[in-house]
């Protein structure tokens, strides 16, 4: 747990960050979802077991700030945590198009899973207008902020689990 905490600092400033300080920079209420791209770095790094309990820790975390509907955000998180976790030995942990391809894909399915659920509960949007007002600038804001996040996660992993540090 003592190497751990390193990562929990880190997991706690991105959430600071992101109801704190990115609401500064929001375009039409659209801000970056920091925590999305720290599940998706992590469950890339560690696998889909330590990617999901992120995920759902981060989810937690984000459904206790946010006063939304409880739970999804854990939902959508653990879920895309085990999925991305699943590529966590097939892929090059160092390139540069990962985190950006990833979190395109990862933006796409928590926008997609959490309006589904949305959908479901009764509540009724036009899918097509709120894609193009909301998951267009989220994904530009994503590819943002992809890259920064992954190389920060990548080297704090790297130095926790470095055994000559």
């Amino acid at each position: 747990m003592k190497k751990y905490r390193f990562f929990i600092l880190f997991f706690l400033t991105l959430f600071i960050l992101q109801f704190s300080f990115l609401p500064l920079i929001a375009v039409h209420g659209v801000i970056p979802d920091l925590l999305v791209l720290a599940t998706v770095s992590y469950a890339f790094l560690r696998g889909s077991v330590w990617g999901s309990f992120v995920g759902f820790s981060l989810g937690i975390m984000q459904d206790l700030s946010a006063g939304s509907f409880f739970g999804l955000n854990a939902f959508t998180l653990t879920l895309i945590g085990l999925v991305f976790g699943r590529f966590s030995d097939r892929v090059f942990k160092e390139q540069f198009f990962l985190p950006i391809t990833a979190s395109v894909a990862a933006t796409l399915a928590k926008y997609l899973m959490s309006a589904l659920i949305v959908y479901l509960l009764g509540y009724h949007f036009n899918p097509l207008l709120h894609m193009g007002r909301v998951l267009f600038i989220l994904l530009i804001f994503q590819l943002i902020f992809a890259y920064p996040v992954h190389w920060a996660t990548f080297h704090l992993d790297k130095r926790v689990h470095d055994p000559e540090r």
